[in-house]
């Protein structure tokens, strides 16, 4: 079975096991992720907003078009890295996600990084950062690689800026742009070659 029918399979079964069945009643459609099943970056959002919900697919709308535009002065595409979110419902009105909400799709999430098996894992804003790290502070940590243990997975965790942060706060677009070229750089410098983890 290739990665891709094992993420169509893991769909599936949050669907029939209707999680989060308050916002499921009020989105669109379930929005998995989107990209390459065997990329060596994996990129993590909060929650899909209107559009994502409306195309099933996450970072679509304008903090998506960002995303592409940091992406390619990276040197990479979005058919090059798996872009997904830890919930996969838009709360109503673009709230932000519950700690419950987040709860119910983190075994979801973990799964899914299972699956893909990525050399490293880039939160984008507050919320994806700090359920890997508890501790973050995105204003202190954002760009800064650290090993992150959790049960038998061992991920290489990079924290940044939400792209929307730098559609708010135009002083933070060249800090995002920064970080995001520096991805590369430092997965080369914290993994091994070869290894996907140290777990």
């Amino acid at each position: 079975m290739t990665k891709q029918q094992r993420l169509d399979e893991l769909k599936a079964e949050i669907i029939a096991e209707n999680i989060c069945p308050e916002l499921a009643a009020h989105a669109t459609q379930l929005v998995m992720g989107d990209g390459n099943p065997d990329a060596d970056i994996v990129f993590i959002g909060e929650a899909p907003g209107k559009q994502e919900d409306e195309q099933g697919l996450p970072f679509v709308g304008t903090a998506g078009k960002f995303l592409n535009e940091m992406l390619a002065q990276a040197g990479m595409t979005r058919s090059d890295v798996y872009i997904t979110n830890i919930v996969k419902y838009r709360p109503p009105n673009n709230r932000d996600p519950e700690p419950e909400e987040k709860r119910q799709f983190w075994p979801y999430l973990l799964r899914q990084l299972e699956i893909i098996e990525p050399k490293a894992v880039v939160t984008l804003g507050r919320h994806s950062g700090a359920a890997f790290i508890p501790d973050l502070h995105i204003s202190r940590d954002h760009g800064r690689a650290r090993w992150v243990k959790y049960h038998e997975a061992t991920f290489l965790v990079i924290p940044l800026y939400h792209p929307a942060a730098a559609l708010y706060n135009g002083g933070l677009r060249q800090t995002l742009i920064d970080d995001f070229c520096r991805v590369p750089e430092l997965i080369e410098k914290y993994v091994r070659p070869g290894s996907l983890s140290e777990g």
